[in-house]
């Protein structure tokens, strides 16, 4: 059997943009295939931790918004990456609404900078080609309740896409 990395990741919104965080080149992820990227919050699921238990974990190490600052976080998704050149992964997506006081952005921690984004402008920003099928489910059209998908990459191209909603 094949080992997965766990993660999570978390587009929060605010009115109509979203919550993105830069990746940078910095001494934590200098090799980082992310770098240059704009991905939602998240990361790793630690040892004994839930999918939920690590996003929140995650939002407030990188972003320093409390749970209780965000409305309706809930898991929208599951995302298996299959790559060639890296670790594959089972990922864990959210989507809440932040309804805080005080502006996240501009900020920074130690793996990039936030910044919100425009809904209408997702699209055209630098994200992997299937973050934009992954937003299709979220933001698109297509929006679904609950969603299952299946991205499978060589290198840094897109060659599979499996959706199940």
């Amino acid at each position: 059997m094949t080992d997965y990395k766990l993660t999570t990741l978390c587009y929060l919104t605010k009115g109509d943009n979203v919550l993105f965080m830069v990746k940078g080149r910095t001494p934590k992820n200098i090799s980082n295939m992310n770098v240059g990227k704009y991905l939602g919050v998240g990361g790793h699921i630690e040892q004994d931790e839930s999918s939920y238990e690590c996003v929140i974990r995650e939002i407030y190490e990188e972003t320093g918004i409390d749970a209780s600052d965000i409305e309706g976080l809930s898991l929208k998704g599951v995302a298996t990456f299959i790559n060639d050149s890296c670790d594959n992964e089972i990922m864990y997506i959210y989507r809440g609404e932040y309804k805080g006081e005080s502006d996240p952005c501009p900020g920074s921690c130690d793996e990039g900078e936030l910044c919100w984004v425009p809904l209408t402008g997702i699209w055209d920003i630098p994200v992997w080609e299937g973050d934009k099928e992954i937003f299709k489910l979220l933001f698109g059209p297509e929006n679904s309740s609950v969603f299952e998908i299946k991205l499978n990459y060589h290198g840094d191209d897109l060659i599979c896409v499996k959706t199940h909603v």
